[in-house]
């Protein structure tokens, strides 16, 4: 079992809490110095091939992420601050009141240490699809919820485009939020992982 860390942003951080959100989609980054496409296992599911002509080889890519059964600790916004001069406390940004007072000593989600996060998750299961190939039920997976306007987050009425947007529709406003419209109209084939959270956070 390995351990790995990994990027979520405020909103996630919470619907994880909440138990509203157990997948996280990741893009594929492909190796440009190799031939690579996505190839046919023998079961069946479709995985991250490339031919290594220098070697005269072929491989499976794993999963840069984990595997089932490995676990992937949180890293998100955080604050280390004195509660005297013999002890201190941790502050989470996802969980904090905007008016808490250390709010300039806030730390990006990228150089928080494995000790100082309060969530683990074990992988449950792996698999790579096209993003627009998300299903209702995976966007909800995805820690997406009813309430206001999906596709914008907005108390309704909003004056979105789409009057009746499905999760699917809130899921994809998502992912251009962190990604941009071109990556989500490129289609692109990404990472599918699931987990569970289990004890062993700092908190």
């Amino acid at each position: 079992m390995k351990e790995r860390g990994m990027i979520f942003n405020g909103e996630m951080v919470r619907a994880i809490l909440d138990g509203r959100k157990t997948q996280t989609r990741r893009p594929i980054k492909w190796k440009q110095t190799r031939f690579t496409e996505i190839g046919e296992r023998e079961d069946g599911s479709k995985w991250p091939w490339s031919e290594d002509a220098e070697h005269a080889c072929d491989f499976w890519h794993p999963c840069p992420f984990g595997a089932v059964g490995d676990r992937i600790w949180v890293r998100e916004t955080w604050a280390r601050y004195n509660i005297d001069q013999n002890s201190y406390d941790i502050a989470y940004r996802a969980t904090t009141p905007e008016d808490w007072p250390e709010e300039g000593r806030w730390r990006p989600s990228i150089h928080m240490p494995r000790w100082a996060s309060r969530i683990l998750l074990e992988i449950t299961n792996v698999r790579v699809e096209r993003l627009n190939a998300i299903s209702e039920e995976d966007a909800r997976a995805e820690g997406i919820i009813d309430g206001g306007c999906l596709n914008c987050g907005e108390p309704e009425p909003c004056g979105c485009a789409n009057p009746e947007p499905d999760a699917t529709d809130a899921f994809a406003y998502l992912w251009q939020s962190i990604y941009g419209q071109e990556n989500w109209n490129a289609n692109p084939w990404v990472w599918v992982i699931e987990f569970k959270r289990v004890e062993g956070g700092a908190a």
